[in-house]
């Protein structure tokens, strides 16, 4: 069954479009209650699995940051820690630290504000 393309033509060009005309020749078939159905249970798997990952990751964890080793073989599981200042204001410190202090002292105390604050700790779950 072939299904043709739009062409139109405006000021003299032609132009194709991308989209297809289906030739109606047989109505859609019905779709079933089982294929309703299924797709609902494939929902609700996925659902169950998630929480199931979700129990398993933070067991595991909960392990390693209690000392637990991983047996030797293929994968490795290790927790990753890092340390971030968050400092999404430091462009409003700059410009208050100038209106302030002036541009020679503005820095000082940018500087200073940035040293004193503390980084967020971050501990994440590395599975390979």
């Amino acid at each position: 069954m072939a299904s043709p393309t739009v062409t139109r033509i405006t000021n003299s060009h032609q132009v194709v479009s991308p989209f297809v005309i289906p030739i109606a020749s047989n109505p859609p078939q019905e779709i079933t209650q089982f294929e309703v159905t299924a797709v609902l249970s494939l929902r609700h798997r996925v659902r169950q699995l998630e929480q199931q990952i979700v129990a398993a990751e933070r067991s595991i964890r909960a392990r390693l940051e209690s000392g637990a080793t991983v047996e030797a073989g293929e994968h490795t599981a290790e927790l990753k820690e890092s340390f971030r200042r968050n400092v999404a204001w430091k462009d409003v410190v700059w410009r208050l630290a100038e209106r302030l202090y002036g541009e020679d002292r503005g820095e000082a105390y940018c500087t200073n504000v940035l040293r004193n604050t503390k980084p967020t700790r971050t501990v994440s779950l590395v599975l390979l």
